[in-house]
């Protein structure tokens, strides 16, 4: 696990305003998926493969209990810097009968 995040500024003020506790950067940086944006940074992300992993070595309940926190991302900088934290949101529209 990282000990120390390095992130700027505005990523420590995002996280605390939108609630991600450092635990979800952490598992972020250790497990999640990455995807590149095209402008150099890296997008960390939890998915269903990064998730069973995740429960693998923490264990079932800890991932349950921060299941909210799943759709977190982070961008990270080619230096490994995070840049920014943030959640991700439903875009489709919910069913109803």
């Amino acid at each position: 696990m990282n000990t120390h995040i390095q992130a700027t500024d505005h990523a420590f003020v995002r996280a605390q305003q939108r609630g991600i506790p450092p635990l979800i950067q952490d598992w972020l940086l250790d497990f999640g998926d990455e995807s590149h944006d095209g402008h150099g940074a890296v997008i960390r992300y939890f998915s269903k493969r990064t998730v069973r992993r995740l429960e693998r070595s923490v264990g079932r309940l800890p991932v349950r209990r921060m299941a909210e926190y799943l759709r977190s991302y982070l961008v990270q900088a080619n230096d490994g810097t995070v840049i920014t934290v943030g959640k991700r949101h439903r875009h489709r529209r919910i069913l109803r009968n």
